[in-house]
């Protein structure tokens, strides 16, 4: 019995060998763009916890008293 790789697109099965060419590069132009959001939201994450930091630095400097 072959391995046959598939890919799951809608709910739907298919057999990769039986997409087309501009099919398969549509799919790898989707898993490119999928790992630049995951790496953009880990960046976006990164950024986030800097944020938070340079504000809890900033009150920290902050004369106590004034609200």
């Amino acid at each position: 019995m072959a391995n046959t790789q598939t890919v799951t697109i809608d709910g739907k099965d298919y057999e990769l060998e039986s997409l087309s060419d501009a099919a398969k590069d549509q799919l790898t132009n989707l898993r490119v763009v999928d790992q630049e959001i995951a790496r953009l939201q880990q960046q976006q994450a990164i950024a986030q916890t800097a944020r938070n930091a340079y504000a809890n630095a900033l009150k920290a400097e902050l004369p106590s008293g004034n609200q």
